[in-house]
């Protein structure tokens, strides 16, 4: 039985205006031609950094929109950090695409995740970027520990009491707290605590 023909949807980005992505696209169209896929749509960032969020990449943003609604089988990108800048970031694209079934080709990589070599790769990702979280919490724990055992009083130092006292007689004379903030030099969230504190 033949398999079915594959529909893909390529994805370029460039950080600056003054960047083309024509490499990119032409390298995965011919990559797209080689395999038999079938290019439905090609989505383009231009002058957008890789570390700004999904909300501010529209051609990112319309992308996994259209892979929810499963209008391909594959995303070319022509690398990974076209996708993001953070493993966490990329670990969150990929089980959003595979769950619905979607694969991801990384021509710099050589990625192909509809084989089973592509598959183990990013499994291999995933349980590393696993280790690398709970690294971090035992290590945000341990720190924690040690500075309560040295007596080191966690969160932000509180300010003296007498602006504590200032704060408040401000208060009662209705005087709102961003101008409170501003007239003490201190932060608003000091006076909203001081305030909440004290009613």
């Amino acid at each position: 039985m033949a398999s079915k023909i594959k529909k893909v949807a390529i994805y370029a980005r460039v950080s600056t205006d003054h960047q083309t992505t024509e490499n990119q696209l032409r390298e995965l169209r011919a990559v797209a031609e080689r395999n038999g896929w079938v290019v439905t749509k090609e989505y383009i960032d231009h002058g957008i950094s890789g570390a700004k969020g999904r909300d501010q990449r529209p051609a990112f943003d319309t992308l996994l929109k259209a892979a929810v609604r499963k209008e391909f089988d594959v995303i070319a990108a022509w690398s990974v950090d076209r996708l993001g800048r953070s493993l966490r970031d990329l670990l969150g694209f990929l089980d959003d695409i595979h769950a619905k079934g979607i694969g991801l080709y990384l021509h710099q990589q050589g990625v192909d995740t509809t084989t089973p070599g592509g598959k183990a790769l990013f499994q291999m990702v995933g349980v590393f970027a696993e280790f690398e979280r709970a690294m971090i919490q035992e290590r945000v724990k341990a720190g924690l520990a040690r500075a309560r055992e040295q007596g080191k009083t966690l969160g932000r130092p509180r300010v003296d009491q007498a602006i504590e006292a200032k704060i408040l007689q401000l208060r009662k004379k209705n005087i709102g707290q961003l101008k409170i903030a501003r007239m003490l030099g201190i932060g608003t969230g000091t006076v909203q605590r001081v305030v909440r504190e004290a009613a």
